[in-house]
């Protein structure tokens, strides 16, 4: 790992306390060019999380709030005609940007959601009949609110796979938000205060280098019958498709990249499984009766496959 990124790893960590693995988990989404779900109660940190990461990498950040009277050239632009000028004039939206924040994604309705869905899988965006590349570094990062589902539109399931990871963010331990308090009481934590690390060339060298971290023929085995167990298990009313393993394995390679080696390990499968399929996955419904959850049951299949040497 380059001494860069433990220089940006160490900052993000001493910015944003209490989600240690989290962040790191949505560093290796990021130098993948995956996008993120984000779920937790409002004032865990989702924003800051977000907006210190696009700092560290000098990327440029913009936020959407997700309304219900939101439109999808809100989003992603529209053409004026301009009097002055006597020709049509393209306004680009917040979409043109690095690092997206699409603030309570499921408080608006399925057409505006779906504005999203061409931009996040080929990275660009049609205005007016006229087709835009975005940005070699685009990324968003969609939160949603677990607690208040009234008024709200669940994203439907074709959506949400195309987000690599759904990190579920709680609350710090009682030392974390104690350390919180201190800094933020005390003006010493501002995302606006921390220094680029990186610049956007370098961020793609490292993407570069993390596409030839070493998958071996056993972990690659080891993938493909994770996810095939899920299409077979009774407690699962549908299994994770083939887009989820191309998930678990870019991922993979994101997490051993970051943990300082060339080659991927079962251990780092483990570790990116869960971000990876919980938002993939449905449970059966006697199983949801019985109050299982996703990562329970993502633990079992997990623990019912040998682990290759």
């Amino acid at each position: 790992m380059r001494a860069e990124l433990k220089t940006l790893l160490d900052s993000y960590e001493q910015t944003i306390l209490g989600q240690s693995q989290n962040i790191k988990l949505l560093l290796a989404s990021v130098l993948t060019g995956g996008h993120v779900l984000l779920e937790g109660v409002p004032g865990t940190g989702k924003t800051q999380m977000v907006r210190t990461l696009a700092k560290l990498i000098g990327g440029d950040f913009h936020r959407i709030q997700f309304t219900p009277d939101l439109l999808p050239s809100d989003i992603t632009g529209s053409t004026i005609y301009n009097m002055k000028d006597g020709q049509f004039q393209t306004l680009k939206g917040p979409i043109f940007t690095n690092i997206l924040l699409a603030d309570e994604i499921n408080r608006t309705p399925a057409k505006t959601q779906a504005a999203l869905l061409e931009a996040m899988e080929e990275k660009q965006v049609t205005i007016q009949g006229e087709t835009y590349k975005l940005s070699d570094v685009f990324f968003v990062v969609a939160t949603q609110n677990p607690v208040e589902y009234e008024g709200t539109y669940p994203l439907p399931e074709a959506q949400q796979d195309r987000f690599l990871f759904k990190l579920l963010i709680d609350f710090p331990t009682a030392e974390e938000e104690k350390r919180v308090l201190k800094q933020v009481i005390e003006k010493k934590m501002n995302a606006s205060d921390v220094d680029q690390v990186l610049s956007i060339e370098t961020f793609l060298a490292i993407r570069q280098e993390i596409e030839q971290v070493t998958i071996s023929d056993e972990v690659y085995a080891y993938m493909v019958e994770l996810v095939r167990k899920t299409r077979e298990s009774d407690a699962l009313r549908f299994g994770a498709s083939t887009r989820a393993a191309i998930s678990i394995g870019k991922a993979s390679q994101a997490w051993a990249y970051l943990s300082g080696r060339d080659y991927v390990s079962p251990d780092d499968i483990k570790i990116v499984v869960k971000p990876a399929l919980r938002h993939r996955i449905q449970l059966s419904p006697h199983i949801e009766l019985e109050g299982a959850t996703v990562d329970q049951i993502i633990n079992e299949l997990v623990g019912s496959i040998p682990v290759p040497r």
